[in-house]
C-alpha cells in the first residue's frame, strides 16, 4: 500500500480514522503471569462444504477463476499513477497512489501528508461523487492519470470529533520518543539517521569528508577498554529536542454537553493553553471548533469574540496564538522530513529496556484510553472470515493472508492490554469468590487464566512448573498447525458454547485425564489427518476406559469440542511434538544410557513432565536418517551388480559416512541386513530394508512419524500393537540420543546465559510475594542482590527513599520513616540477600540445566569468564521486562546501592505469539536461493525484488521477513557494483531491524555492519566508520569485547583506518582482530593468516619492515600448511613476502649509504617517495577471484566470466583516495568471498 515515494499505510495495522470494532486472530502469550486460552477450531460444517459440493455441481468451468501469472500480480501491486488533491484553503498538490489502494487508504496518506495532516472528517470526490472507503482505486470509475480529487469536510459526530482530536495530539508528539519509551501505540526507537546524516540519498563522498572530520573515536569503543557506558546507547538527536506547540490540550470538565447544547450541535468541550498563556476554551461542534466563553467556575458556551469557527482545530489554534502557528509550521517540516520507515507504526509492540526520566506531561488522549473500556469483539466470527476466505489463485491468497496479519496482529494487541489490565486488578474475574490463583477473566471476548496448577490438573507433570510451562508448548503447537494453513484448521479464542455445560460433557475427543478416558469422533479423524503428514504425527490406536481400541490423529491431551455454532474445535496443544527422553526418568533409563554411552548421566529427573523436542530439532534428526536412508538404498542396489564376497566391506565402509555417533545399533542392523541374500534381492526388499532400518512407518517410502502419546504413563495401547509401540518407543530414543551425540557437542555453554535464566526463574517466584506499593523497592532490591557488590550492605532498607506521605514534623518524620523501615523489613522480599540470591542460582542451574556454578559469589564467575554486569542486567531486563533509568551504574560501589527505587522506571509484558506469513513470497525466497547458488544472481534478485512486494503487500512494510529480502537485496547489489542500490536497501534495512527487533538486537548490529561496507564502497568512509563504532559499541555493550564477532568488526575497522591513512589507529584494531581470531579459531586458521596480512600492510606504510616480515610470514606459514603452496592466497602471499623482503634491504642499504656518506638527502629520495606512496598492487592480484571461488562451490561460470575483471581501476571512484581503494577491495574480497562460499555473516 501507497508505493513510489507516497504514503504508506501499514497492513498490520488499523487506520487511525477507525476504531478496532474487530480484533481476531491467533494465539498469543500476553504476560509472564497472565495467560491467555489457546484454542483451535476445524472446519466450518457447512460454508467449506458448500463451496465444493458447489464446484462439484456445477462442474469445473462453472467456476470462473481469473487466473494470473507471479509478474502480473506484481506488475499490479507496484503499478500507480499521479492525481491531484483539492483541499479547502490549500492550493492543489500531485500525489502518486496505487492502482491497489483503498479509498480509506488514500484518506490515511492525506492524514499524514504536509498540506492536509490537520484533517481527519472529509470524504473524497472525483467530479462530485463521493468514493467508497473500502473500494479500490483501479476500481473508481473515470479516475486516471491527473484526475483531480476534491477532500469535501464532512460533519462531525462525537467518534469523530474524539479521533480528531487524538490525531492533533499525534501530530504534535511526532516527534517525541515518549511513546517509543512507554512501549505504546507501535512506536520504537531508531538511530539510524544520527549517523548517516542524509548521505545516503545522494550515494556519493561529500567533498572533504575525511578532512572534516575527527577519525578517533571515544575511549569506550578502543580495544582493551573496560568502560562499558550505556547512555551511548540512546544518543541524544536533535530533533527529538522539545518542541512545544501548546502549554495544555485536554478535556474539559464540563463535559458532556448538557440537553440544550447537544441541541445546538455542541458535542465535547476542550480546554487549552497557549504559548502565550492565554486560556482557551474550545466547544467541538458538528461543524467544527470554535471559542467559547466558559471558564473553570462558569458555564457559558455562547462563542466568545472574535466568533471564528474552523473545521480543523489546528487552523483554530492557528488563528488565535501566533506562537502556535510558527511552531506547528516548524514542527510539520521536521515531521516530514524523517524517513517513512520512522513514522509508520509497528505491527508488534517493541520494548525497550532503558528510558531516561522525563517530565510527566498533562495528555487527555491518555488518560482516556487508560480508564476507557473496550468495546467487544466477537473473535470467532472474525478469524472465520479471514479463514474462510478463497485461495484458489495468487490474488486471493494475498488477500486472505492480508486479513489474517492484520487479524493476528491485532488480537496481539487486545491481548496484552487485556493481560496487564487483568495483572493491574482492572478486570473483575468472573470467579471472584475463589483464590486469587483461581481466578480467570473475560475482556474483549478473550478469556484469560493465571499460569498456576489450581485444581491439581498439572499435579502429575509437575504442578505449578508444568503449568507455566505448558503454554510455551500449547504456543509451540498452535505455531505448528497455524503454519501449515490447513483448510479447516484455525486458532481461536473463546468456543462458543464451552461456558454453558461442564467440560466433560463438551469433550467429544481426547481425554481430560491423561488418558484414563479417551473419547474419538470420525469428523475429528477427518481432519487432523490432513495435519498428521507434514507435523509428523502418527496415527495410532490407544485402549479407552472400556479397554477397546479407539484411532487418535493427536495426543490424547489434545481435546476436542464441538461449540453451539456447530464448529469443531481443539484445544491443549502442548503435545503436539514427541517428548524429550533426556528428562523422562523412566524405567527405561538403564537402557537409554547404556545405548547412549556415557552420556553425562541422562536421563535426568526433570521438575515437569513437559520437555518436548523442538521442531528443529526433529527436522534436523529427520534429514539425517533420510541420508542413511538414500545411503542404504544406494548402497544396496549396488551390491546386486557386484560380487558378494568384497560387497560387505564395501557396504560398511560407505554406510559409515553418513552414521553419527551414538547408532552404532542401527548401523549394526544396516550391515547385517546387507551381508546376506544379496543375489535374490530385488529393488523392493532393498528398499524395505532400508525404511525399516531408517524408522520408517511405511515399507514403501521414507516416512518417519512420532507417537506424542508412547511415553505417557496413563496411556494404554492394544495388544496387537506393542511391536509398533516398541519401533515407537526406539526411534524417541534415537532422537533424543541424536541431540546429545550430534547436536549438542556443537553449542559452547553460555555461562551467562545460565546465570540469566535462573535468575529470571528466582525473580517470576520473588514477585509474586511483592505487594503492589513495593514493586519499584522490590524490584531494585533484587538487581543490587543479583548485581550490586557481594558483601551485602549494613542495612538495606536504610537507603530507601523517604516516604512521600511523611508529615513536616521532624518527630512525626523519624516515627514515620522508622515504621516504614520495620515494614519493608518484615517483608520477604527485603530478607533476600546477594548471598541467598546466588545460593538459589546456583541450585537453579544444578536442577533445572545440570550446570554447576562453582564460585561463591557471582563476582567470581564474573572475572573469570569476563562477563559484565552491564550485559547481565541487558539480559535479565529483558527476559523479565524490566524498564530501568538510562544513566550510569557503578556496579563496584560498596558504600550505596547500586539501583535506587527510581531507576527501575516500568517493567513490560514479555509476549510471546503467532507469526503469520505469505507461503508464495516464502517459496520465492526458496527459489532465489537456489538461483544464487547457482550464480543467477541477476534472476535471484528479481526473485527478491518479488518477495520483497508481496511480504510488503500482505504484512506491511515494518516486518522482519520485508528486512531480510531488503538485506539480501543490499548484498546482490553490493556483489553485482551496483553501491548506490546497496545503500538504499541496507539504509531501509537497518531502519527496520531497529525499529521490529530493537537498537542493539544482534541482527541490528549485523545490519550497521553491512550498511557500512556499503558506505565504504559507494565513497563515504567516514560514514562507514562511524556506522563501525556504533556497530562495536552495541556489540561491547550486548556481548563484551571477549567475542568472535568483535575480531570482524576490529579488521573492518582496521582496513577502513588503513584506507584513510590512520595508521596507529588501524594497527589497534588489527592488532585485536588478531588476538581474538587466533582465540576463537586456532593460531593455524585461515582468520589469522589474513589477520597477519592486513597487519603486514599496514606496517610496511609505516616503514617497520621488520614487524611487517614477521607477519607476512606468518600468514604463509599458515597459507601454506592449510590451503598448499600453489593457492592463489599462498602464492600472493610469497610474492609479497619477496617484495617485504626487497624493500627491507633497499632500506637498510639506504641507511647505510647515509651513514657512510654522511646524510645526503639526495640519497633519500627513491625511499621517501616508495614509503609515501599508497598501496598500487598488481591489478591482477586484485582482481576479484570468483573463478577460484567456484571451483570448489557449485556455482555457474557464466556470472563468474561477467565479473571476473574487478581491478582496483574499475573501482576507484572519481575524487577517492587510492588508499580508499585499495582498503575497499580487500572488504569486498572478503564479503564476497564468504557470500559465495555461503559462509555465515560472521565469518565475512
Amino acid at each position: 500500500c501507497g508505493t513510489k515515494g507516497t504514503g504508506i499505510c501499514p497492513a498490520g495495522r488499523w487506520n487511525e480514522t477507525e476504531e478496532r470494532d474487530s480484533i481476531c486472530g491467533g494465539q498469543a502469550f500476553p504476560g509472564s503471569s497472565t495467560l491467555t486460552r489457546l484454542v483451535c477450531i476445524l472446519g466450518h460444517p457447512s460454508l467449506s462444504q458448500k463451496v465444493e459440493d458447489k464446484a462439484e455441481e456445477e462442474g469445473p468451468g462453472a467456476d470462473q477463476v481469473e487466473t494470473l501469472s507471479l509478474q502480473e500480480v506484481i506488475n499490479r501491486q507496484e503499478a500507480g499513477f499521479t492525481v491531484r488533491i483539492q483541499a479547502p484553503g490549500s492550493e492543489t498538490f500531485k500525489l502518486q497512489v496505487s492502482v491497489q489502494m483503498l479509498v480509506a487508504e488514500l484518506q490515511q496518506v492525506l492524514m499524514d501528508h504536509e498540506v492536509t495532516c490537520h484533517r481527519t472528517c472529509f470524504s473524497l470526490q472525483l467530479d462530485g461523487k463521493a468514493l467508497d472507503s473500502l473500494t479500490e482505486l483501479q476500481s473508481v470509475q473515470d479516475l486516471q492519470e491527473g484526475a483531480l480529487i476534491r477532500v469535501v469536510e464532512e460533519p462531525y459526530t462525537v467518534r469523530d470529533a474524539r479521533l480528531h482530536l487524538r490525531h492533533v495530539r499525534n501530530l504534535l508528539k511526532s516527534l517525541d520518543p515518549t511513546d517509543a519509551h512507554n512501549g505504546v501505540n507501535g512506536s520504537s526507537l531508531s538511530y539510524l539517521s544520527l549517523y548517516i546524516q542524509g548521505d545516503m540519498d545522494n550515494g556519493q563522498r561529500v567533498s572533504g569528508e575525511r578532512e572534516s572530520v575527527n577519525l578517533t573515536p571515544p575511549d569506550y569503543i578502543l580495544p582493551g577498554s573496560k568502560d562499558r557506558p550505556l547512555i551511548p546507547l540512546q544518543p541524544m538527536r536533535e530533533d527529538w529536542k522539545p518542541w512545544q506547540c501548546l502549554r495544555i490540550l485536554t478535556v474539559s470538565s464540563w463535559n458532556p454537553p448538557p440537553g440544550n447544547r447537544k441541541m445546538h450541535g455542541d458535542l465535547m468541550y476542550l480546554n487549552a493553553v497557549t504559548l502565550e498563556d492565554r486560556d482557551l476554551s474550545i466547544t467541538a461542534s458538528t461543524r467544527g471548533f470554535y471559542l467559547n466563553q466558559s471558564t473553570a467556575f462558569n458555564f457559558n458556551p455562547k462563542p466568545a469574540t472574535p466568533k471564528i469557527l474552523c473545521h480543523s482545530l489546528v487552523d483554530l489554534l492557528c488563528q488565535v496564538s501566533p506562537a502556535f502557528k510558527k511552531n506547528f509550521s516548524t514542527l510539520q517540516k521536521k515531521r516530514v522530513l524523517r524517513h517513512p520507515y520512522e513514522r509508520i507504526a509497528t505491527p508488534f509492540q517493541v520494548y525497550c529496556w532503558t528510558a531516561p526520566l522525563r517530565d510527566h506531561a498533562l495528555d487527555c488522549i491518555r488518560a482516556e484510553e487508560t480508564h476507557t473500556s473496550r468495546m467487544e469483539h466477537f473473535t470467532n466470527i472474525d478469524m472465520l472470515r479471514g479463514r474462510e476466505l478463497p485461495r484458489r489463485n495468487l490474488p486471493e491468497r494475498l488477500h486472505r493472508e492480508r486479513m489474517l496479519f492484520k487479524t493476528n496482529s491485532d488480537f496481539v494487541a487486545a491481548a496484552t492490554l487485556g493481560a496487564i489490565a487483568c495483572v493491574d486488578g482492572n478486570i473483575m474475574p468472573i470467579n471472584p469468590g475463589e483464590d486469587p490463583r483461581s481466578q480467570m477473566f473475560i475482556w474483549s471476548n478473550l478469556f484469560f487464566s493465571l499460569g498456576f496448577d489450581v485444581r491439581d490438573h498439572y499435579r502429575p507433570l509437575g504442578g505449578d512448573h508444568a503449568a507455566h510451562t505448558a503454554a510455551t508448548c500449547d504456543l509451540r503447537g498452535v505455531q505448528a498447525y497455524a503454519r501449515l494453513d490447513t483448510e479447516g484448521v484455525t486458532a481461536q479464542t473463546i468456543v462458543p458454547g464451552i461456558l454453558e455445560k461442564e467440560q466433560e460433557q463438551s469433550v467429544v475427543y481426547g481425554s481430560i485425564d491423561y488418558g484414563k478416558t479417551v473419547l474419538t469422533h470420525t469428523r475429528f479423524l477427518e481432519l487432523l489427518e490432513r495435519t498428521c503428514e507434514p507435523l509428523r504425527i502418527q496415527r495410532h490406536l490407544v485402549l479407552d476406559h472400556t479397554h477397546l481400541p479407539i484411532e487418535l490423529c493427536s495426543s490424547t491431551q489434545t481435546k476436542g469440542i464441538v461449540g453451539n455454532d456447530g464448529r469443531h474445535y481443539i484445544m491443549d496443544l502442548l503435545r503436539s511434538f514427541p517428548p524429550d527422553l533426556n528428562f523422562l526418568f523412566t524405567e527405561d533409563r538403564e537402557e537409554l544410557s547404556e545405548e547412549g554411552g556415557q552420556l553425562l548421566g541422562y536421563p535426568r529427573q526433570h521438575r515437569h513432565g513437559l520437555a518436548t523436542l523442538r521442531p528443529e530439532l526433529l527436522e534436523a534428526f529427520v534429514q539425517y536418517r533420510y541420508e542413511l536412508f538414500l545411503k542404504m538404498v544406494s548402497s544396496g542396489l549396488k551390491k546386486q551388480e557386484r560380487d558378494p564376497e568384497t560387497q560387505e566391506d564395501i557396504g560398511d565402509e560407505e554406510l559409515s559416512l553418513t552414521i553419527a555417533p551414538g547408532t552404532q545399533k542401527a548401523k549394526d542392523g544396516v550391515v547385517a541386513g546387507g551381508s546376506h541374500g544379496e543375489d535374490s534381492r530385488t529393488r523392493k526388499n532393498v528398499l524395505s530394508e532400508a525404511c525399516k532400518t531408517a524408522g520408517s512407518i511405511n515399507d514403501s517410502c521414507f516416512d518417519i512419524r512420532f507417537n506424542p502419546d508412547i511415553c505417557s504413563p496413563e496411556v494404554r495401547f492394544p495388544t496387537e500393537c506393542s511391536e509398533e509401540v516398541e519401533k515407537q518407543r526406539q526411534l524417541l530414543k534415537d532422537a533424543a540420543v541424536f541431540l546429545l551425540a550430534n547436536q549438542i557437542p556443537a553449542v559452547r555453554v553460555a555461562v551467562s546465559e545460565v546465570i540469566t535464566r535462573c535468575a529470571k526463574h528466582i525473580f517470576r517466584t520473588y514477585l509474586q510475594a511483592v505487594e503492589p506499593s513495593a514493586l519499584s523497592a522490590a524490584v531494585s532490591h533484587f538487581l543490587n542482590c543479583f548485581l550490586g557488590p557481594s558483601s551485602p550492605l549494613s542495612d538495606s532498607a536504610s537507603f530507601l527513599p523517604p516516604d512521600e506521605l511523611l508529615t513536616r514534623k521532624r518527630s512525626r518524620r523519624r516515627r514515620s520513616h522508622g515504621n516504614r523501615v520495620s515494614m519493608v523489613s518484615e517483608s520477604t522480599w527485603a530478607k533476600l540477600t546477594p548471598s541467598d540470591l546466588w545460593c538459589l542460582v546456583r541450585t537453579e542451574a544444578r536442577q533445572y540445566f545440570q550446570y554447576t556454578l562453582h564460585w561463591c559469589v557471582i563476582d567470581e564467575a564474573v572475572e573469570q569468564f569476563g562477563l559484565q554486569k552491564i550485559s547481565l542486567l541487558r539480559e535479565m531486563a529483558v527476559k523479565t521486562g524490566i524498564q530501568v533509568q538510562l544513566r550510569e551504574y557503578v556496579f563496584e560501589s560498596r558504600h550505596k546501592p547500586v539501583f535506587g527505587e527510581e531507576d527501575v522506571v516500568n517493567m513490560f509484558p514479555v509476549v510471546k505469539h503467532l507469526c503469520l506469513t505469505t507461503s508464495d513470497a516464502t517459496q520465492l525466497i526458496q527459489h532465489s536461493q537456489a538461483a544464487i547458488q547457482q550464480g543467477l544472481l541477476k534472476e535471484g534478485y528479481e526473485l527478491i525484488s518479488q518477495a520483497l512486494t508481496l511480504f510488503s503487500s500482505v504484512c506491511g512494510v515494518l516486518h522482519q521477513d520485508v528486512c531480510v529480502c531488503l538485506r539480501l537485496l543490499g548484498r546482490l547489489c553490493y556483489i553485482m557494483g551496483d553501491y548506490r542500490e546497496a545503500l538504499s536497501h541496507q539504509e531501509k534495512a537497518v531502519l527496520l531491524s531497529e525499529r521490529v527487533l530493537g537498537i542493539e538486537h544482534h541482527q541490528t548490529i549485523e545490519e550497521y555492519t553491512h550498511l557500512s561496507l556499503y558506505c565504504f564502497a559507494g565513497g563515504q568512509p567516514t560514514t562507514s566508520l562511524h556506522l563501525l563504532y556504533r556497530a562495536r559499541y552495541l556489540t561491547l555493550l550486548v556481548n563484551g569485547e571477549d567475542h568472535p564477532q568483535v575480531a570482524l568488526l576490529d579488521c573492518m575497522l582496521g582496513l577502513v583506518l588503513y584506507g584513510l591513512l590512520d595508521y596507529d589507529l588501524s594497527l589497534k584494531f588489527l592488532l585485536n582482530a588478531l588476538t581474538l581470531s587466533s582465540k576463537y579459531h586456532g593460531p593455524a586458521s585461515l582468520k589469522c593468516a589474513h589477520s597477519n596480512h592486513l597487519l603486514a600492510l599496514v606496517y610496511e606504510r609505516k616503514g617497520e619492515f621488520r614487524s611487517a616480515l614477521q607477519h607476512e610470514k606468518q600468514a604463509y606459514s599458515i597459507y601454506r600448511d592449510q590451503v598448499g603452496q600453489n593457492h592463489e592466497s599462498a602464492r600472493e602471499s610469497s610474492e609479497y613476502l619477496k617484495s617485504l623482503t626487497q624493500q627491507a634491504v633497499t632500506l637498510q642499504r639506504a641507511l647505510n649509504r647515509i651513514y657512510g656518506v654522511g646524510g645526503s638527502s639526495a640519497s633519500l629520495t627513491p625511499l621517501t617517495a616508495h614509503l609515501c606512496q599508497v598501496p598500487q598492487l598488481n591489478s591482477a592480484n586484485f582482481t576479484i577471484r570468483v573463478a577460484g571461488l567456484l571451483k570448489d562451490w557449485p556455482m555457474k561460470r557464466r556470472w563468474a566470466k561477467e565479473h571476473r575483471h574487478w581491478t582496483e581501476e574499475e573501482l576507484c571512484l572519481e575524487g577517492q583516495h587510492p588508499g580508499v581503494t585499495f582498503s575497499l577491495l580487500m572488504l569486498r574480497r572478503m564479503f564476497c568471498g564468504c557470500y559465495l562460499m555461503k559462509l555465515p555473516v560472521e565469518d565475512l
